[in-house]
C-alpha cells in the first residue's frame, strides 16, 4: 500500500491534470459570444458555436474505445501523459487560429478539427484520471480523496471563468471580441506542462502494478472488450443512466448557463462571469466535505439526495434567476450545491463498478458514449428547444428528465462504499472479490 505522501501526490497529479482538461470546456462555455463573433458571424451563429461544442463530445466515444483498452494494457500513467499532451496542445493551438474575416471558411474548419482532437483526448482523460486516483486511494477514504478530482474539474471551470472575466475587465468587451478571447486558450499550454510533469513523477497505480505482476494485463489484451460487453453489460447500463443525469446537469449548469443568462435575462457578460465564478468557487469549497460524507453514508444516499433535490427545485431556481444579479447567484448556487453530491462521488463510484482488467475501458467507454449522446449536446439541445418554444424553463425541464433517468439507475446500482478495487473478476459471475486493505 502506498504511503500517505505518495497518495497525496497521486491525488494532486490527477486533479491538476483534470483541471487542465476541463479548463478548456470552461473557457469555451463562457466564450461562446466571442467564438460566435470570430468564427460564426451572422444569423444562427450561436447555435453553430454550441454545435461545435457538442461535436467534440461525439468524438469522445472513439477516444474511450482507443484509450480505455490501451490503459488497461499499458497502464494508467502512460495514457494519462498522452491525453494531457494532446488536450493542452489542441487548446493552445485554438488560441492561434485566425478568425473567419482573415482566412474565411478555413477558420471554423480548423476550430472543428481542434475540438475533435480535444474530444478524442478527453475520451481517455477522465476515465483514466478517476481510475488512477481511485486505485491509489485507501478504500475507506476513496470518496474524500476522489472528490479532489472533481475539485480539479470545478477549478478548471472556475479558472476559465475568472481569466475571461479579468481579461474582459482589463481590455474591455471590444478588445475581447478582437483578440482578448485568445488569452485563456493560450494559457492551456503551460497548464498542461505542469500537469504532465506531476503525472510523470509517479509510478503507475498499485492495483495495476499487481495486475502486471501476475501477467494478466498482457494476456487479457485481445479479449478485454469482449469480456467487458459480455460480462459487465449490467453495470455499464447502470453507469450510463447515472452519467446521463450527471452530465446533463453538469453541462446545462456549467457550460450553457452563461449563454442562457445573457440571452434570457439580458445580463452583460461581466455580470454573468462574476456569477459563474462565485458559484463555482462555492462548489469547490463544499465538494471535499461531500466526498468525505459519502464515505460514511454511502454513495447511493448521496445520489438520491442530489437527484430528488434537483427534480424538486430546478423550476423554482430558474424562475428565481430571472430577477437580477443576487437572485441569479442564489438560484445558480442552490442548483450547483444540489449537484455536488453526485459530482463528489463519481470518482469513487464508477471505477468500483468494474474489475481491474477492464476498469479503464469500462469506465471510459460507458462514460463517453453516454456523455456524447446526452451531456455534451445539452447546451445545443437547450438553446434549440428555447428557440423553438420560447419557453425559458426548458433547461429546468431538461435537467429534471435526466434526473428521473438517474433515479432509475441508482435503484439498480450496487453500493460501492468500502469495496476493494484489488483483484480481477470471477468469470462465471462477473463479480469482484472483496479484499480489504
Amino acid at each position: 500500500m502506498p504511503d500517505a505522501s505518495t497518495v497525496r501526490r497521486a491525488v494532486a497529479a490527477s486533479a491538476i491534470g483534470n483541471a487542465t482538461e476541463w479548463f478548456d470546456y470552461g473557457v469555451y462555455g463562457v466564450s461562446v459570444a466571442y467564438i460566435t463573433y470570430n468564427f460564426f458571424p451572422g444569423e444562427g451563429g450561436t447555435l453553430l458555436a454550441l454545435s461545435t461544442f457538442a461535436l467534440s463530445f461525439l468524438v469522445r466515444p472513439l477516444g474511450g474505445l482507443f484509450w480505455g483498452p490501451l490503459g488497461d494494457r499499458l497502464g494508467r500513467k502512460r495514457v494519462l501523459a498522452l491525453t494531457i499532451i494532446l488536450m493542452a496542445a489542441a487548446t493552445f493551438c485554438l488560441g492561434l487560429i485566425p478568425n473567419v474575416q482573415t482566412i474565411g471558411v478555413a477558420a471554423p474548419i480548423l476550430l472543428v478539427l481542434l475540438r475533435m482532437v480535444q474530444g478524442f483526448s478527453t475520451g481517455g482523460e477522465y476515465g483514466g484520471a478517476a481510475t488512477f486516483m481511485a486505485e491509489y486511494a485507501p478504500d475507506k477514504k476513496r470518496g474524500f480523496l476522489g472528490s479532489f478530482l472533481e475539485f480539479g474539474t470545478l477549478a478548471g471551470f472556475a479558472l476559465g471563468s475568472l481569466i475571461v472575466l479579468l481579461a474582459g475587465l482589463a481590455i474591455g468587451e471590444a478588445g475581447m471580441m478582437e483578440w482578448g478571447w485568445r488569452i485563456p486558450f493560450l494559457l492551456a499550454g503551460p497548464l498542461g506542462l505542469i500537469g504532465l510533469y506531476l503525472r510523470t513523477r509517479l509510478a503507475d497505480s498499485p492495483v495495476f502494478r499487481e495486475l502486471e505482476e501476475i501477467g494478466h494485463a498482457e494476456s487479457s489484451a485481445g479479449t478485454a472488450l469482449k469480456d467487458l460487453f459480455r460480462l459487465y453489460w449490467r453495470p455499464m447500463l447502470t453507469m450510463a443512466g447515472l452519467v446521463i443525469a450527471l452530465n446533463v446537469v453538469n453541462y446545462t449548469l456549467l457550460s450553457y448557463m452563461p449563454t442562457y443568462l445573457e440571452g434570457q435575462t439580458g445580463m452583460d457578460a461581466q455580470t454573468v462571469l462574476t456569477i459563474m465564478f462565485l458559484a463555482q468557487f462555492a462548489m469547490m469549497l463544499v465538494i471535499p466535505f461531500a466526498g468525505a460524507l459519502s464515505d460514511r453514508l454511502g454513495r447511493k444516499p448521496m445520489w438520491y439526495l442530489s437527484l430528488i433535490g434537483l427534480i424538486v427545485l430546478a423550476v423554482p431556481m430558474y424562475l428565481l434567476m430571472a430577477n437580477g444579479f443576487w437572485w441569479a447567484l442564489l438560484g445558480f448556487a442552490v442548483l450547483g450545491l444540489l449537484y455536488i453530491p453526485q459530482l463528489a462521488t463519481i470518482s469513487a463510484t464508477f471505477p468500483a463498478m468494474f474489475p481491474t482488467q477492464v476498469r479503464f475501458a469500462g469506465f471510459a467507454i460507458t462514460y463517453n458514449v453516454a456523455t456524447a449522446l446526452f451531456g455534451g449536446t445539452a447546451p445545443l439541445a437547450n438553446q434549440a428547444l428555447i428557440d423553438a418554444t420560447a419557453n425559458p424553463l426548458i433547461p429546468a425541464f431538461y435537467m429534471m428528465g435526466a434526473c428521473v433517468i438517474g433515479l432509475i439507475a441508482v435503484s439498480t446500482m450496487r453500493e460501492t462504499v468500502g469495496a476493494s478495487l484489488r483483484g480481477t473478476a470471477i468469470p462465471e459471475t462477473g463479480k469482484m472479490p472483496v479484499i480489504s486493505r
